[in-house]
């Protein structure tokens, strides 16, 4: 036997330096991998060699083996052993942790990692039960040296982590061993703290004595090892531990912030003991940390953050780097006064009645410390916490917020600021982003979420103390006026002196123009109107309009700010016309590059243009009523732009046009703005409606060669101007149809409204009757609308496909934004240097064919809100609609359909009017879902068959791939858009009765319920009055109903949630006491489970098609025997169990069971057909017996309270005193 465990050791030993041996080949590697799998599955002689491995003199691998072998046993092979191999491989166990490992310093870490899982293994099968010393043995251990109070740290770890943490075994194991850590929690917690006081005090006494270095180190590990105990206990153990003797651990944490071996280590513990939730009455004792003591540490902590995590690279260099380990304790700490400041706000002004603390100013000193930091990441952490204590009832009104609202202010004068790229090293917090961020796109996209968090903050900090708000905002504005341009290093490449957007100048003046905007936001909101300062804001406004730039970037924040402090102007009105005037300037606004030459348009001046156009909409929008006196001037100036050589582009002319419409709303007289709309689109409506444009709209080739698609264009010569041209007219003539039909509308006011005759008479109901003064303009418009939509569903017909030229052959084509929007790829690149919008002829077009069809569907997607009665009354919609926009769809591709779907259709099911859903929607929806569920279907079946073959096949080209997975996610999306189609039109959701406070839940019953919370016990669901029509119709509903069923089992978990919980029953209720067919019934219920198969592995999609389950098989069944034949199928069905919850279901004189038992014993039933996720499939199954019940169920006839003792002090006398 001895012999053969040598030769056996000799060959594992060969076979694992030749695994480890990176000059290995790999068919050599796998032979030896092999080799030692087979071992382990097969061998009888594992424990032998295993422990033989494990012996010190063997090199760490080897040893990792040799423990990995006896962990192995003990997971599979525990159940087959004798009780007599057990106890000796218990006891191996216990000798290799008292005497198997070298000392604490030396020793690897994966070999303590490993002999800690070898104990927990064992814990998990047999403690308490079986193992009622344990935790005495464990104690016994940590008295022979560091060695072992590390291990007996790791092992009571690994135990909180698989029992509590992950569940890594059955639930009445589980139980048992948690119940039982709990009871003996005083005594496990007083040990623990016990380990690290000895161990903390030894490391102080021995750090500084010379000799006693290793010693000292070896304490330092022991305490490391404790505190992270100590992490795996504080957030599950009741908060009596945490708190117990005036809160002495959380003081303990505190007092080790100053230790910089131990600091991370305590902030990590005091994080997780403070986030803790549960009853505010329990948590009270948490403002302890207020006192003196703990906030001075804390404070001196934070204040000496910004030097902390920073040392010199070398002795003789000036260049710093940040230190990892100490920037991460500032994290943790940032973290520690955040979740401090969480508990106040919960605390405060509370039914416990805690007062606000008197050591609130240093705390708030702390935090400022860490908005102040130079890392963005620590400043971006403190958002919320200033967000509580900002909106917070009490605290909010206390002399120390306010004051420190201030400072806060200020602290964002420089936080705004986007500075500390990565690749970049202008800004101390550039060498904390090289460790927070990837690339400067992973940073630029943190700040922007980070600028829009701040914005919020700042909002509610301006509420507080809008006047100082005002004052800040005003000496930043007129300081940046002041300031002379600086380009900084990164200057853009279109002209001579023009910033980028990393120019200092640029960054100052974004930062100040969002501060401006906040504020003004609010002061109006936190002021009565005597104390606003109305002076003061015209003082600024007018330094504003005075200033001159010809740079774009610098130019669009002036613009902003002069749209930020508009509305000042409606108290001082005979501002407006140089308002007006800026922005009309900014609209033609381009660069000049000397000799009259203009620049290439560049992005920045789009923007620019674009940017003035939006502020003249957005004041039109918001302020007609003050606009309206100058009406005249503004529609002269904007005729005079028109008839100019302004080079005005199609949507810079439609935005002025629609600025123009939402001014005329203000006429409130229908003939005079009838009038001025025909006015205004005379020459729009007669170029669109003409004979030439009819026959380019309504013949493909005609439209294509209109258009230029057909012509081959050398990228170095420009476009011919003709297509360019009518690819302009094009644009803007749908841009001005939208814009007219989007804004145009009657008076709100009723009295109005029909004093300027604007209604024309009332419904049976009594609901008055609108007309819209541009109907003429849109119903003239609306033919030759169709026939564009029908001309480019035919686009994608093969004989229209094969007219494109070699240039434009991808014309169709998805570009490269939109690509990266559907794969969720949304970190644009970083632009420094401004370039040309549009950098080739095809994107031109690509940018021209999207905007055309979705623009089409907006028009008239808007017509039924704007029109209403007029538009739904034409003869012949449904067909019109039919004949255009559903022709051809087999070849239109899914990002085309999309658009369809969602812009047009959507809109028009959910502004329709009751009277209409016969006449209208029933013809449109009913062919639509057929088709869409037709093509879906395809769609989702050549996808799984691809999925299925390239799991057989070789890879794939990498373009490929990202084809396939393009392709792929598009379907998901399109599916999406076809379910919330059918989920507006059909089902009325009602909200259910908000849960009960959230911060009064205990961090386990959250976590219990989070699954369940997601949908209600019962469907609260209705059908729309729409839903309702639909139902009239057989095949429709049975569409409905067959589309929803089938999606659940389509590779998309938030459809399969989402439809299943919300969409299928309230559907499929309405018929159910009808008579439906057999197999109708059987294939509801398969497809849910075929629902399970794909998505039961995810516990949402789980909870949802189980509970859709069990409502199909309980209303069903009692009619339906077939569905019975369907359970019997499912693998591993307990029949006798089916026979009990069908004999409780169909016989009324049953005992009846509580509804939460009712789904468990289902979910038992159905388990079988829950599919397994991709990890899970080949993972090798360990089994754990459960031990005799520990806790008998006390008879139900007996009084509990007055019963005898059940037992359970004598059941753990021996573990009571043995800590």
């Amino acid at each position: 036997m001895a012999d053969q465990v040598s030769t056996m050791c000799e060959q594992l030993v060969k076979a694992v330096n030749v695994i480890m041996d990176a000059e290995t080949s790999q068919i050599y590697r796998l032979e030896a991998l092999k080799f030692c799998e087979e071992f382990k599955e097969t061998s009888s002689l594992c424990v032998p060699c295993g422990l033989k491995l494990a012996d010190k003199g063997h090199s760490a691998v080897v040893r990792h083996f040799g423990l990995q072998v006896l962990e192995h046993v003990i997971k599979f092979r525990w159940n087959n052993m004798q009780q007599q191999e057990k106890v000796q491989l218990k006891e191996c166990a216990m000798q290799l942790l008292s005497n198997g490992t070298h000392s604490i310093l030396e020793e690897e870490s994966h070999i303590k990692d490993v002999l800690s899982r070898i104990t927990v293994e064992m814990i998990k099968r047999e403690w308490p039960q079986h193992w009622p010393d344990m935790l005495k043995e464990m104690e016994a251990l940590t008295s022979q040296g560091e060695s072992q109070t590390e291990l007996v740290m790791l092992i009571l770890l690994r135990l909180a982590e698989d029992v509590i943490t992950f569940q890594t075994l059955p639930t009445q194991r589980r139980r048992d061993i948690q119940q039982t850590l709990t009871q003996n929690m005083d005594s496990v917690f007083s040990f623990m703290m016990a380990i690290l006081h000895v161990n903390v005090e030894n490391y102080r006494k021995m750090k500084g004595s010379s000799g006693q270095e290793l010693q000292a180190r070896a304490h330092c590990r022991v305490a490391v090892a404790a505190l992270n105990t100590l992490a795996g206990y504080i957030d599950w153990v009741s908060l009596v531990h945490i708190t117990n003797n005036n809160c002495q651990l959380l003081e303990m944490l505190c007092l080790l912030l100053s230790e910089p071996e131990l600091q991370l280590e305590a902030a990590e513990c005091l994080l997780i003991a403070i986030s803790r939730k549960g009853k505010l009455e329990d948590r009270k004792p948490f403002m302890l940390l207020f006192d003196d003591v703990a906030i001075h540490y804390i404070l001196s902590a934070a204040q000496s953050a910004d030097g902390l995590a920073i040392c010199k690279k070398s002795s003789d260099s000036q260049a710093v780097e940040v230190v990892e380990r100490r920037y991460n304790f500032l994290k943790r700490l940032c973290q520690v006064l955040c979740a401090l400041g969480s508990q106040l706000c919960s605390l405060v002004g509370s039914d416990v009645e805690v007062e606000v603390p008197t050591n609130l100013s240093k705390y708030m000193e702390a935090l400022l410390a860490f908005t102040t930091h130079s890392s963005q990441f620590l400043k971006s952490s403190t958002l919320a916490t200033w967000g509580a204590l900002f909106r917070h009832e009490t605290l909010s009104k206390d002399s120390v917020v306010v004051e420190k609202a201030v400072q806060y202010l200020r602290a964002c004068m420089t936080n705004l600021v986007k500075i500390g790229f990565p690749s970049r090293n202008n800004n101390p917090s550039c060498m904390y982003s090289c460790v927070d961020f990837d690339s400067d796109e992973d940073f630029n996209s943190f700040f922007n979420a980070f600028r829009a968090q701040q914005g919020e903050v700042l909002r509610i900090a301006c509420r507080i103390v809008p006047l100082e708000a005002f004052q800040i905002a005003a000496e930043w504005l007129q300081y940046q006026i002041a300031s002379p341009i600086d380009t900084g290093d990164t200057t853009s490449k279109t002209a001579e002196g023009l910033c980028s957007i990393l120019s200092p100048s640029v960054v100052q003046w974004d930062a100040m123009t969002i501060f401006m905007e906040c504020m003004v936001g609010q002061i109006f909101k936190s002021l009565e109107e005597e104390k606003l300062p109305i002076d003061q804001s015209m003082e600024l406004l007018q330094a504003v309009l005075n200033y001159e730039t010809k740079d774009p970037l610098i130019l669009s924040c002036v613009l902003t700010n002069v749209s930020a402090l508009f509305p000042f102007v409606i108290h001082r009105t005979h501002f407006l016309p140089q308002v007006l005037y800026k922005l009309f300037q900014a609209i033609t606004f381009e660069i000049e590059t000397g000799q009259d030459i203009k620049a290439p348009r560049t992005r920045a001046v789009k923007n620019v243009r674009r940017h003035a156009c939006s502020s003249i909409i957005k004041i039109c929008r918001d302020y007609p009523e003050f606009i309206l006196p100058c009406f005249d001037m503004f529609y002269n100036h904007v005729k005079k732009l028109f008839s100019s050589n302004a080079t005005l582009t199609h949507l810079e002319k439609s935005s002025l046009m629609e600025a123009l419409v939402l001014i005329s709303n203000q006429f409130k007289d229908f003939a005079k703005q009838k009038a001025f709309l025909d006015e205004l689109l005379a020459s729009v409506v007669a170029e669109w409606t003409s004979d030439e444009m009819k026959n380019v709209l309504w013949d493909p080739a005609v439209f294509l060669s209109f258009v230029g698609a057909d012509q081959v264009v050398l990228e170095q010569s420009k476009e011919t101007d003709t297509a360019s041209l009518n690819r302009a007219r094009l644009s803007f003539h749908l841009y001005a149809m939208l814009g007219v039909v989007k804004r145009a509308r009657w008076p709100a006011d009723l009295e109005e409204a029909k004093a300027g005759g604007f209604v024309v008479g009332y419904t049976s109901a009594g609901a008055p009757i609108y007309r819209n003064p541009c109907t003429a303009q849109f119903l003239a418009s609306l033919p030759n609308l169709l026939a564009l939509i029908r001309t480019q569903n035919r686009l994608f017909m093969p004989e229209n496909m094969s007219r494109l030229s070699e240039t434009f052959s991808r014309a169709h084509e998805m570009t490269d934004m939109e690509k990266n929007m559907v794969l969720g790829l949304t970190q644009p690149l970083l632009d420094i240097h401004d370039t040309p919008v549009y950098k080739t002829n095809l994107e031109r077009m690509q940018g021209f064919f999207t905007t055309l069809y979705d623009n089409c569907f907006h028009v008239l997607g808007n017509a039924g809100v704007c029109l209403q009665r007029d538009f739904y009354t034409i003869d012949g919609l449904a067909e019109e609609i039919t004949g255009s926009a559903f022709v051809s769809l087999d070849h239109v591709p899914d990002h085309r359909l999309r658009p369809m779907i969602r812009v047009f259709v959507k809109q028009l099911v959910q502004s329709c009017p009751q009277e209409y859903y016969d006449s209208l929607l029933c013809p449109l929806l009913g062919p639509l879902f057929t088709y869409m569920m037709q093509r879906l279907n395809v769609k989702w079946q050549v996808i799984n068959q691809r999925s299925s073959i390239n799991d057989e096949e070789e890879v794939c080209q990498d373009s490929q791939v990202t084809q396939e997975m393009l392709e792929e996610q598009l379907v998901r999306l399109l599916a999406r858009d076809v379910l919330d189609l059918l989920t507006v039109s059909c089902i009325s959701r009602k909200v259910p009765e908000p849960a009960a406070n959230k911060e009064e839940l205990d961090e386990e019953d959250m976590m219990m319920d989070s699954v369940q919370a997601v949908s209600p016990a019962q469907p609260t669901e209705e059908l729309t009055e729409l839903g309702k029509c639909l139902m009239k119709h057989e095949n429709i509903y049975m569409t409905l109903l067959t589309l929803s069923f089938t999606s659940v089992s389509w590779k998309d978990t938030t459809n399969c949630h989402r439809t299943a919980s919300v969409v299928c029953w309230t559907l499929l209720r309405q018929v159910v006491s009808g008579n439906l067919l057999p197999e109708a019934v059987t294939w509801f219920f398969t497809s849910v489970l075929r629902g399970l198969q794909m998505h039961g592995q995810h516990e949402v999609c789980n909870f949802a098609l189980s509970q859709l389950a069990m409502l199909i098989y309980e209303n069903l069944r009692p009619r339906y025997t077939e569905l019975r034949a369907v359970m019997i199928q499912i693998p591993n069905i307990n029949t006798e169990a089916l026979d009990q919850f069908d004999h409780r279901l169909m016989d009324p004189s049953a005992q009846k069971v509580g509804e939460k038992k009712r789904k468990d014993q289902f979910r038992k039933l159905i388990a079988g057909t829950v599919g397994k996720a991709l990890c899970q499939q080949f993972r090798k199954e360990v089994h754990i017996r459960n031990l005799p019940s520990l806790f008998k169920k006390p008879k139900p006839d007996k009084d509990i309270l007055n019963s005898e003792t059940l037992g359970l002090a004598a059941l753990f006398a021996s573990t009571n005193d043995g800590l």
